[in-house]
């Protein structure tokens, strides 16, 4: 009895090899299509609609803390009392950005990584075009438009202050806005070189003192709405009603205007 396979065995080995390829090949391309299209996604939704960042500094504590990982909606506005991120294009950091390498700015890219890229700060909104911001009122508030601000909410535990908190500020100051712009603070009012401390900048030749106090609203990449990493941290960061009682200002100056600048 011969031991060669049979002619119908010769025939179906190739074909069964051709079949488990086709097979292997069928899964590589859906796996294919699938990474890509998550690559795709991640990064539409990071270049439209959400990007997360890390915190740089101690400016925010306690509502964010240093090396927290935050979730920035960069659709649907921002207002009065929002956390917001924005470019450094006034120099208000002094450190340079490290280079996050080649495979660092990929994942950045599409979303895996915090952009670490450029300056960004980080800081809550205060005053919008127009408001008239004024440190501090006879019961050491903040006013917005006239409107006192109760800031316990969200400002750094003292225990050693009647609030509880720390002072709103130390320093006094009162602006308005201008058009076009912000003012802002870190939580941590001891511990924010913010737009107060950015009035004694010095500017370009016809510009006004102080205007590198104001963060320009194209500056603005969005507002902040969660705390996503270290996952203990995880927290969404609420509206704050401290700025629901603010009125809306009279006008808008197209400068900004300067009346007491801190020491």
């Amino acid at each position: 009895m011969s031991d060669e396979p049979s002619p119908e065995v010769v025939e179906d080995a190739p074909q069964e090899e051709r079949s488990k390829l086709r097979v292997a090949g069928a899964w590589a391309r859906e796996i294919g299509i699938v990474v890509i299209g998550a690559l795709i996604a991640s990064t539409l939704i990071r270049a439209f609609l959400l990007q997360m960042f890390e915190i740089p500094s101690g400016s925010m504590n306690n509502t964010l803390v240093k090396d927290d990982r935050v979730a920035v909606l960069k659709v649907g506005g921002y207002g009065r009392g929002d956390v917001v991120v924005f470019k450094d294009t006034q120099n208000w950091l002094s450190d340079p950005v490290q280079d996050p390498g080649f495979f660092g700015k990929a994942l950045i890219f599409i979303g895996l990584l915090p952009d670490t890229t450029s300056n960004f700060l980080i800081k809550r909104v205060i005053g919008v075009e127009g408001d008239h911001v004024v440190c501090c009122d006879a019961s050491g508030k903040i006013t917005v438009n006239g409107y006192a601000l109760n800031e316990v909410d969200y400002l750094y535990p003292d225990p050693s202050s009647p609030t509880g908190v720390v002072d709103p500020s130390a320093n006094a100051f009162d602006v308005v806005v201008p058009k076009g712009h912000i003012w802002v603070m870190g939580d941590h009012r001891n511990d924010s070189a913010d737009s107060r401390y950015h009035m004694r900048d010095p500017v370009p030749e016809g510009e006004v003192a102080g205007a590198n106090a104001f963060v320009p609203v194209e500056d603005v990449v969005g507002k902040a709405v969660l705390v996503i990493f270290p996952f203990d941290h995880f927290k969404a960061l609420p509206h704050q009603v401290a700025f629901d009682g603010v009125p809306d200002p009279a006008t808008v100056p197209d400068e900004p205007i300067i009346t007491v600048t801190i020491d």
